[in-house]
């Protein structure tokens, strides 16, 4: 992501910062994030105009392993280690 979309994450759906795609990835992982029960075959539609069948289970993965991360990290009140400042 550019420091652009970074700035303009929490308003990713008006931004054009993003293009349809990226709008869709962010909103597929924002459902999957808040309950992934609300991800039923509209969303799965909906996202594979732009990923295959085997995109979406890696993205699907790959969102629920941060989730995991995130809530490990917050149980245990570990801060995240964000590396050097440049």
């Amino acid at each position: 992501m550019t420091e652009k979309q970074i700035a303009a994450l929490r308003f990713y759906q008006r931004s054009e910062a993003f293009d349809e795609k990226e709008k869709t990835t962010i909103r597929f992982a924002d459902i999957v994030t808040r309950g992934a029960t609300a991800v039923d075959s509209n969303v799965l539609e909906y996202i594979g105009k732009f990923y295959s069948e085997d995109e979406i289970v890696e993205l699907t993965m790959v969102i629920a392993l941060a989730n995991m991360v995130n809530r490990i990290n917050d149980a245990l009140k570990i801060e995240p280690d964000l590396g050097e400042a440049e």
